[in-house]
């Protein structure tokens, strides 16, 4: 939208535009190179187990391994964001997420690779919650769903933009490293370089941006104020460890630990699910993988639109990950055509990230800033254990003789559990407003 298209539009509607323009598509690219960063492992997998000798239970150990080191600053990163700066915060981040890693792409051992793989998750804690929390201080609630969307988006265009640049990292061969080596060395570092980048483009709160007029930033603070003030009227004041305790916070973390137990488990094995279907080459089955996350892009800018739009929050939550249980179950029934795979794969992919837009504002509605951020960075962090246990326990499985479609089904599982305990949750409907965009 250019400025003369921004000047016709009321005072709520052109902030919005603005604040929209300015922060959702710098987020947007933040977010392919933290989801690269964090997946690679999954393209680099095939080779670098034939490379270094990897079983199927180190390589899910070091991939989930990401997760603890990941749970550990989850609180404290999104309580800076909220209380100190979310722009030196953010760049911290992305500097030293990029530099671990790159190292993972001088690995040799197992041991090696855990260490790598539990630094990145160290390096990268806080940048997703933090985010979230970065989000709440520009744009009021009736909004945030389609602006997450406009940001998860990321994710599947990750994939979109890592599985062809991982293909084309595995062709090559520069100073005798193998290209999986090079995937983990080039995707490293973009992320060093925003890092610098950030420290100038990101702005901490409304009151602070200049690129803002100043009766648009008088608009923006008196209607996120008007925001915590509802809050304070309709539940009180919740403090930081009163919101860690609260039963639908907890739940939340429940469901997001479901959740990326079963989403990182399809993740990292999708190129195998896919090369197990077609007997396709390595780089061939990676290539391939693009497909379900195309069509990914399609459902999380949709639901996250329809979730604003109609203020519920629930259903576009849980309709998705049950959805999401059944495509992929049917994906792994032995026998099937590859062409059928694909489908079910793709199917999964379409409801595979379409849950998080509206799942997202659900810890903001009753809290809070500090206990929304504190609220929000538990629930990143437990729920990424997830990430942990999922692909732990599916190459612990697969180690052990069990069947590949009994391994994945353990995954699906947490789709539907997941799916139930949103369904459990009692959340106040939101007040529908006329959207400022």
């Amino acid at each position: 939208m250019i400025l003369s298209d921004l000047n016709t539009l009321s005072l709520p509607a052109r902030t919005v535009a603005k604040v929209s323009r300015r922060i959702i598509p710098y987020f947007f690219v933040l977010y392919i190179i933290a989801y690269i960063d964090r997946a690679n492992v999954a393209f680099a997998k095939l080779s670098m187990q034939a490379d270094l000798g990897f079983s199927e239970a180190v390589f899910g150990l070091g991939a989930g391994i990401f997760f603890i080191g990941y749970f550990l600053l989850e609180i404290p990163g999104c309580l800076i964001v909220e209380r100190w700066s979310a722009r030196l915060w953010i760049s911290r981040i992305l500097i030293s997420w990029g530099i671990c890693t790159v190292v993972i792409g001088f690995i040799n051992t197992p041991r090696q690779f855990y260490i790598a793989r539990f630094f990145l998750g160290l390096a990268e804690a806080g940048f997703f919650p933090g985010a979230i929390v970065y989000f709440t201080h520009w744009f009021p609630p009736r909004e945030r769903a389609r602006a997450l969307a406009g940001f998860i988006l990321g994710v599947p265009i990750s994939f979109l933009v890592g599985a062809p640049l991982s293909a084309w990292c595995l062709s090559i061969d520069w100073f005798g490293l193998a290209g999986w080596r090079w995937i983990f060395i080039l995707q490293g570092l973009p992320a060093i370089l925003f890092g610098f980048i950030s420290l100038f483009y990101l702005t901490d709160r409304p009151k602070d941006a200049k690129w803002l007029e100043p009766a648009e930033r008088k608009w923006l603070d008196e209607e996120l104020r008007q925001e915590s003030e509802r809050k304070k009227a309709a539940f009180g004041h919740v403090g930081v460890f009163q919101a860690l305790r609260q039963r639908h916070v907890l739940t939340l973390a429940a469901v997001l630990w479901c959740v990326v137990l079963a989403n990182y488990g399809v993740v990292l094995w999708l190129p195998t699910t896919i090369q197990r279907a077609s007997g396709f080459s390595n780089v061939r089955s990676t290539l391939y993988s693009t497909l379900p996350f195309l069509v990914a892009t399609l459902s999380v800018w949709y639901l996250g639109r329809s979730s604003d739009r109609t203020g519920e929050r629930k259903l576009h939550t849980a309709i998705p990950l049950f959805l999401c249980g059944v495509f992929f179950a049917l994906s792994v029934i032995p026998g099937q055509s590859f062409p059928l795979v694909m489908v079910w794969l793709c199917l999964t992919g379409l409801m595979l990230w379409a849950f998080a837009p509206s799942f997202w504002v659900l810890p903001t509605l009753t809290l809070g800033q500090s206990a929304a951020a504190a609220s929000v960075g538990l629930i990143n962090s437990i729920g990424n254990l997830g990430g942990f246990v999922g692909p732990s326990v599916a190459g612990y499985l697969l180690s052990g003789n069990t069947p590949y479609w009994a391994a994945m089904l353990f995954l699906c599982a947490g789709f539907f559990v997941a799916g139930a305990l949103v369904l459990s949750l009692k959340i106040p409907a939101e007040p529908l407003k006329d959207s400022a965009t």
